[in-house]
């Protein structure tokens, strides 16, 4: 760079510049096509420290997009490396370090090509290094298990895995994704592979390496394309060998807002008023993995402000929010959500958020809690949102305490997306739409369902991408309250909700079934746990 240019623009001032070199400005990378041979060639730190993206060769000159037009001694690189002239095409900064980030992470190997490669090579298979590179696209580790490791990370960040299993079986070895809450076969590496692969994780996560028989939990943060991910592991040993289970969390892809988490317009409105409120207690249900902490996330950064102290207490700490202090569950020196709870009533709250009610002792002083002036959101685990009283119930505090200190109660779950590429609009028999509920088919309805042999690039042939939240919620009014003191049973509760105008999961998926955001059958699946 030269010594005159500034470090960073503003677009204005680049495409100002660009018009006084008579060089092209581009607003629009995402159709600009890239040549993964020619990108090869420049590594992803030299791109990246100083935002060049060699796209294609065009004539007898290769054709760069930069957002220093002025920098001599990388476009001088550039020409070296190549061997030819150098086009050169100017784009913003933030524009341009996006497309780089997207343009490597795309170029990286799947880790079935990896898993080729090093069947075919003689290499060193114990070669295990301890370092983590800043960013694995930039790595230049050669040991087979480490670029296996690295690949299979990029693999399910770039398919956006919530999971990754690694499985061992007498003969075997078996490695999976789940993708939008259905786990799928990614591949299958050799059966002696097993030990260094699930040593090297270790050491990434700084385990016992030398300890196979017991359960290890560890955690390890990463950088992929310039996006960071925390990963959550757990090892437990089997007959064949030890089982990986990693979880992903993509601080990036946090959606903290309620028309991202798939609430209407109507279901917001409502849960804003619970929110608003001073003091009680909100309790969000359902089954692990259904998306209740983030509905918690969501609902705490909503009033998040200044003037409040907002402390919480989780196991784990998923996300880091700004401006909320976070506490950590740690059995193993006896900080239990109980005793993190008795601590957080010392600093003072506005709000607090219990990451899971698991026992009597819990629930009770989350209770406690918010008949003193607090506004308690916490989760449990019951099917709908009526059993997340009788939970209460069953946990032994007392009817009149929940009657006193609960605001409300939502149940939801997660619905896999219809992709947009490549569903089919189609009319369902008239015996999967009476699993609905639905009285009356609005005419406005358009039913789609996955295309049955797909080669969509798009959701990878799934027909399905991203997912959606359903809900059901259920406030407590004066008639709840009094069906509470009295200890009724769920079906109860739900039958007098339901006479004020209740929905359920199942309608609620109805709606989205009509608009054609996700199919008949998705809804009845992940529904069919609820009456």
């Amino acid at each position: 760079m030269s010594h005159g240019a500034k470090l960073h623009q503003t677009p204005e001032e680049l495409e100002e510049l660009a018009g006084e070199l008579c060089l092209p400005y581009l607003t629009d990378l995402d159709e600009e096509r890239i040549d993964y041979d020619i990108l090869a060639k420049t590594p992803f730190q030299f791109a990246r420290d100083n935002f060049i993206l060699p796209l294609r060769r065009e004539g007898n000159a290769v054709l760069v997009v930069t957002s220093r037009p002025t920098a001599v001694q990388p476009l001088g690189d550039l020409r070296l490396i190549y061997a030819t002239p150098i086009k050169v095409c100017v784009a913003p900064v933030d524009l341009l370090v996006e497309a780089i980030n997207t343009a490597y992470d795309l170029s990286s190997h799947t880790a079935s090509e990896v898993v080729d490669d090093i069947t075919e090579e003689n290499s060193d298979l114990n070669a295990l290094v301890h370092g983590l590179p800043e960013d694995l696209l930039e790595t230049s580790a050669e040991a087979p298990v480490i670029r296996l490791v690295n690949s299979i990370l990029m693999q399910s960040a770039k398919e956006k895995a919530s999971d990754i299993h690694i499985e061992p079986y007498e003969r075997s070895l078996a490695v999976r994704f789940r993708v939008d809450g259905v786990l799928r076969n990614v591949i299958n590496p050799p059966k002696k592979l097993q030990p260094l692969l699930v040593s090297r994780i270790k050491i990434m996560a700084g385990l016992n390496i030398a300890e196979k028989r017991l359960p290890q939990d560890g955690r390890l943060k990463i950088v992929i394309a310039g996006k960071e991910i925390d990963i959550r592991i757990s090892v437990i040993p089997t007959a064949h060998g030890e089982r990986v289970v990693m979880r992903l969390l993509d601080k990036s892809a946090m959606a903290l807002g309620f028309s991202q988490i798939g609430m209407d317009d109507h279901l917001r409105s409502e849960v804003e008023k619970l929110i608003a409120v001073p003091h009680g207690v909100i309790l969000v249900s359902g089954p692990t993995g259904s998306g209740k902490t983030t509905t918690l996330y969501t609902a705490l950064s909503a009033i998040n402000s200044p003037g409040r102290n907002i402390i919480t207490v989780e196991d784990p700490v998923e996300y880091q929010l700004p401006g909320i202090g976070q506490m950590q569950v740690n059995t193993k020196i006896g900080l239990t959500f109980a005793d993190g709870l008795r601590s957080i009533l010392r600093q003072d709250p506005d709000v607090i958020m219990v990451g899971e009610i698991r026992d009597t002792e819990t629930a009770q002083i989350a209770v406690q809690a918010s008949l003193t002036g607090h506004l308690v959101f916490s989760t449990i685990h019951t099917n709908d949102s009526a059993g997340a009283v009788t939970r209460l119930f069953d946990m032994g505090v007392e009817p009149f305490l929940i009657a006193s200190s609960l605001l409300a109660a939502l149940a939801q779950r997660l619905v896999r997306v219809l992709c947009p590429q490549c569903k089919i609009e189609y009319r369902p028999e008239s015996e999967n739409l009476s699993k609905l509920g639905e009285e009356k088919i609005p005419e406005t309805a358009t039913f789609y369902r996955p295309a049955a042999d797909t080669t969509c690039k798009s959701c990878k042939g799934s027909g399905y991408k991203g997912r959606t939240g359903i809900y059901e919620l259920l406030p407590v009014d004066d008639d709840i309250r009094s069906m509470i003191v009295k200890n009724c049973d769920t079906s109860e509760i739900r039958r007098t909700a339901a006479k004020r105008g209740f929905t359920t999961m199942r309608q609620y998926g109805a709606k989205i079934v009509f608009n054609g955001t996700t199919s008949l059958e998705e809804v009845i699946r992940v529904t069919s746990d609820i009456s």
